[in-house]
């Protein structure tokens, strides 16, 4: 989700010739070192910066607020406690007293105490304290001081806010400002494993208030029509796909027959067990397929044991994860995935880029919105390793022209995944955001105005579609 987060945030920053800023709101204390590394590594660019909301107070504190703002003293360091240093210093110190009782407190770098953060039976009080010690303002919940901080950022300027993470979700939904559109991007499927039409529990808070964001965002179409299915009330609901960066053409030749490939983190979820017995089960039917895997997880021993057991150890190979590895789709036969469920699974969208046959489950969500069966790969029943089977057969048994047509009407697919066409598509679900946020505070305005703000949109669409705003 963090990788597709930050290709999205590049993206904007490229093709809307733009700049913007990732925030965070956990208490990682290594924020500086962490912003280096993504910089060397071309994850964050010029144009964009990385923001937590403990150090931004660190470095710009608050304003203060007239009243009395109730001191709490500083915890007494205990055995068990969460404790967060750094150069030496604590920058936090948080203790869990069980149901409705915890406590935090945050430090700046000279080690002077910048919060106090109070919970107990239902009731919550954060305190900020100036450099002297002395207490300026206070929020009966964290959330308050999210909202604050958002505030500060957006400085009553028109923004757009984009939450990935489901956690934060939970917070997003009760932040309504006029000038901030709200949107919220689901990563994974919202409803249980098996297609049932029950909401995943993670996904509950978020989706049963759909109708506090300005609008949600599916990354393929058939989410978004379960969402509208599922009764989500939500002011709108947008299907946009994650993007990807263009990749070199690789010619049909430079595949290497049989060779299997899968990108997977080594969890239950992933069901990579499935994978290795689809394989063994091919190759007992004589034909020569091979599988590496790369990607860590806690399932590495299992899937070890699995692989002596079904004497394939000559066969598949699990590989450590690699940030590179997408390019080894360049000359393998095949790539396989095996999810329970995904959001829209872009190591599909890599695979078919560089005309790599994908063969998958056909799970929620992403898999049927790519793959045409037959034409640009092959889906295989949810859960079904024989089906699994059948779709690397049939791969393997087709002769090298058919095969060719195929690599490059997958190839031909992966266009629709352009950073360029997907970044039209967000500005577009923006721009009706926005609209559609105007409409909705403008119910008390008289029609002769809402007659003109409705020429203003005619005549800026016009414009748009013209040039003539350029």
């Amino acid at each position: 989700m963090t990788a597709a987060m930050l290709h999205r945030s590049r993206a904007f920053v490229r093709e809307g010739d733009t700049s913007l800023s990732v925030l965070t709101l956990d208490d990682r204390p290594d924020y500086t070192e962490l912003e280096w590394r993504l910089r060397a590594e071309g994850q964050l660019t010029d144009r964009m910066r990385l923001l937590n909301i403990w150090d931004w107070m660190r470095e710009h504190g608050v304003r203060p607020k007239a009243g009395t703002h109730a001191r709490a003293e500083p915890l007494a360091p205990q055995d068990g406690d969460d404790v967060r240093m750094r150069d030496g210093v604590v920058v936090c110190r948080m203790r869990n007293g069980g149901t409705d009782d915890a406590s935090a407190d945050r430090f700046r770098d000279d080690g002077s105490l910048l919060m106090t953060d109070r919970a107990h039976d239902g009731r919550r009080s954060v305190v900020f304290y100036d450099t002297s010690g002395k207490p300026v303002r206070s929020w009966k919940s964290v959330w308050a001081v999210y909202r604050y901080w958002l505030d500060a950022l957006t400085e009553g300027k028109r923004s757009f806010l984009i939450v990935d993470s489901k956690t934060a979700a939970r917070f997003v939904h009760t932040y309504r400002r006029d000038n901030v559109v709200t949107m919220h991007l689901l990563h994974g499927s919202h409803r249980r494993a098996g297609g049932s039409a029950k909401l995943r529990a993670s996904r509950k808070d978020s989706i049963e208030h759909a109708d506090g964001y300005d609008a949600l965002v599916a990354l393929t179409e058939r989410q978004r029509q379960d969402l509208r299915d599922d009764g989500v009330s939500a002011h709108a609901i947008f299907a946009i796909p994650n993007g990807r960066e263009a990749t070199p053409t690789v010619p049909s030749a430079a595949h290497k027959r049989g060779r299997g490939i899968m990108l997977a983190s080594l969890t239950k979820r992933k069901r990579v067990d499935h994978a290795i017995r689809a394989i063994a089960r091919v190759r007992e039917r004589g034909f020569d397929v091979t599988l590496d895997v790369h990607g860590d997880g806690p399932e590495r021993e299992r899937l070890q044991t699995l692989i002596a057991e079904l004497g394939v150890a000559d066969a598949v190979s699990l590989l450590p994860f690699d940030a590179h590895a997408a390019a080894r789709f360049a000359d393998a036969d095949f790539s396989l995935l095996s999810s329970t469920a995904e959001g829209q699974p872009l190591v599909l969208v890599e695979a078919m880029a560089y005309g790599c046959i994908p063969i998958s489950y056909d799970i929620q969500y992403g898999p049927a919105d790519m793959i045409a069966h037959g034409r640009n790969g092959f889906l295989a029943d949810d859960g079904d390793i024989e089906s699994l089977v059948r779709g690397i057969l049939a791969e393997q048994s087709l002769p090298a022209e058919q095969v060719a047509r195929m690599r490059r009407r997958a190839t031909l697919h992966s266009q629709r995944y352009a950073d360029t066409v997907v970044c039209r598509r967000w500005a577009r679900a923006m721009e009706i955001a926005l609209e559609r946020k105007r409409t909705r505070h403008a119910g008390d305005v008289s029609a002769f105005v809402r007659m003109r703000k409705s020429i203003g949109r005619t005549k800026r669409r016009v414009q748009r579609v013209t040039g003539l705003d350029r």
